[in-house]
């Protein structure tokens, strides 16, 4: 299922970034469906204990290319609340922790998580969700459409957004250093 999800994830950024209201909830249904085949996947392994080199590489590598579809989507609902500045340095904390834990694991070694990394991914999937949701009611018309506006207008989105960047940064400090002992030449 992680590489269905990889699949789906151009689809999602296709889809969401037509102008048509259709399109763009079409594009939150596939979204949807991706992260939910992201957790039947979970759930089956655990459950079945079955898994794979292949799918333990592929299923976190499905994710970050799901996440990054939505913070793709975002400034284009609007650029000024949602920066590409901000979306960089989101990505670049996800790539550097997704490096350092394939490069430990090459090593041997394995990479120490807190509980701060399961509050950092639900804050990006509730903020992405809420977000991508808007964009798409914006999109609609009549009452719906202008309730969108008001919410988009009223910039709680963009202090949202602030807020998830600062998670998201102290968790990739925190991992750095929880892990400081990955970098020097005798791990113990």
């Amino acid at each position: 299922m992680s590489a269905l999800r990889i699949v789906l994830a151009p689809l999602f950024v296709f889809l969401y970034l037509q102008d048509a209201f259709l399109w763009a909830s079409v594009a939150m249904g596939v979204f949807i469906f991706a992260a939910v085949t992201d957790y039947l996947d979970g759930y089956y392994a655990r459950r079945y204990g079955v898994s794979s080199s292949l799918g333990t590489f592929l299923d976190p590598l499905a994710d970050k290319i799901l996440t990054f579809a939505g913070f793709i989507c975002i400034p284009f609902i609007d650029a000024a609340q949602f920066p590409w500045w901000i979306i960089g340095i989101i990505v670049f904390r996800d790539i550097l922790i997704t490096l350092l834990r394939v490069w430990s694991e090459h090593n041997g070694q394995t990479l120490e998580t807190r509980y701060s990394a399961k509050i950092k991914t639900m804050a990006q999937m509730v903020f992405l969700y809420v977000a991508l949701l808007t964009g798409v009611v914006v999109k609609s018309e009549g009452v719906i459409g202008r309730t969108g506006s008001v919410i988009l207008d009223s910039g709680i989105l963009g202090w949202m957004f602030l807020i998830v960047m600062i998670v998201t940064v102290y968790t990739g400090v925190e991992y750095l250093y929880i892990n400081r002992k990955l970098f020097t030449r005798d791990p113990k």
